[in-house]
Order: structure tokens, then C-alpha cells, then sequence
């Protein structure tokens, strides 16, 4: 049950007579877990004696819904879309609102999400994707002609470089994403600013 709608069923049995607690009993015997506290039924029963009517909350102060207006959402969604990497706190005092209303804007009211990036072994240019595409038909085809030959000629090679830097953790990764975008992605190896002396290493397998 809402809670409005609880706090209607403690009205109706104030009205019918019973005391706080024969309406905890009440309540506990329907709801079970879910009844409320003996200490919020008390606070409602008297509040009803002092002749309140409305189940609803009290209006609150705070932050007026201005805070959502259009002007704060294009805002919040050009601080995003510059860095996609801004933090609630970064936008927040950039725009002058709340963090809480940051994070409803970015989440109900533009449909974004921070997803950490998708590893992958390399980003490869479309040159280098084409290359590889022609080397793999090339081998493929060699295979298929003579496959003995191919197996004992064929050695695979792989390098790497060896950096000197902290990689990047998956919370550090994270991007603002909107719904439909695809999920950001970052090659597990990223250039540093220098190599260590011994160069390049290569392994061989045979």
C-alpha cells in the first residue's frame, strides 16, 4: 500500500474510535512487515485529534522546480556532451543546482547513463583493419592450398611496449551515455609519454 493510503486507513479507525495501539494490531495483522511503525501511527492519531484532514505530506521548502526548467537542462546536457566524463559535483556547481537534481536531469529527464568503457585489445584505424582483413585472406589462402606446408612454415608473432604509468581504472573510464548511444571504448594498452630503456620486447612462437 501507498503510504497515503495507510495514513487513510489510520484516519478511518481514529474516526471509528480505536487507540493507537488496537490500530497497530489493526495493521500489523493485515500488512504484516509492511505496517508502519507504533511511534508513526501515534504521530498521525495525533495529528488527526488536533483536527488535520489531509493524508498527504506537508508542502516542504527547498529548491523550486525551476531547478528543471529548460534552460538548466540544455545547460547540464552541453556540460555533458563537451566532457562526457563531468562529475555530478563539476556540473552542479557549474549550473548552480544540486547534485540530486544534476542526477535527475541527467537520468529522468535526458535518459543518460555512466557507463564504464568497453575494453578492447586495439583501436584501430580503418587502415589498420584493412590490412589485417588482407593478411588473414592471404594466410587463409595459403592454408587452404597446401595446409602441411602452411602449419610448418607459419610463425606467429605478437609486440608489445612495455610503459612506465598507472592504466586507467573502469571507474575512471566512465562516460555519460544516452539511450541508443553505443557503450564507449578505450584499447586495453595506451601510449604513455616515454618507454622503458630496453626498447621494445618480441615474442616468438614456433
Amino acid at each position: 500500500m501507498e503510504q497515503t493510503e495507510i495514513r487513510a486507513v489510520i484516519k478511518y479507525f481514529f474516526i471509528k474510535g480505536l487507540s493507537s495501539k488496537d490500530i497497530k494490531s489493526e495493521l500489523d495483522n493485515t500488512l504484516g512487515d509492511s505496517s508502519p511503525s507504533y511511534t508513526t501511527i501515534k504521530t498521525w492519531v495525533a495529528d488527526f485529534k488536533r483536527g488535520r484532514k489531509s493524508t498527504e505530506d506537508a508542502p516542504r521548502s527547498g529548491r523550486p522546480k525551476t531547478a528543471t526548467c529548460k534552460e538548466i537542462v540544455e545547460k547540464v546536457h552541453k556540460i555533458v556532451l563537451n566532457d562526457r566524463r563531468s562529475k555530478l559535483v563539476e556540473i552542479a556547481e557549474a549550473v548552480g543546482i544540486s547534485t540530486e537534481r544534476v542526477h535527475y536531469i541527467l537520468t529522468e529527464v535526458l535518459d543518460m547513463r555512466k557507463l564504464s568503457a568497453r575494453w578492447v585489445p586495439r583501436l584501430l584505424t580503418p587502415e589498420q583493419k584493412l590490412i589485417r582483413k588482407m593478411i588473414s585472406e592471404e594466410c587463409l589462402a595459403r592454408l587452404q592450398h597446401n595446409p602441411v606446408d602452411f602449419l610448418r612454415r607459419f610463425i606467429t608473432v605478437d609486440e608489445t611496449w612495455i610503459h612506465h604509468y598507472s592504466p586507467e581504472t573502469k571507474q575512471q573510464s566512465k562516460q555519460w551515455t544516452a539511450k541508443g548511444e553505443p557503450v564507449p571504448k578505450k584499447a586495453k594498452t595506451l601510449r604513455s609519454a616515454g618507454k622503458v630503456s630496453i626498447g621494445m620486447l618480441r615474442v616468438f612462437f614456433s
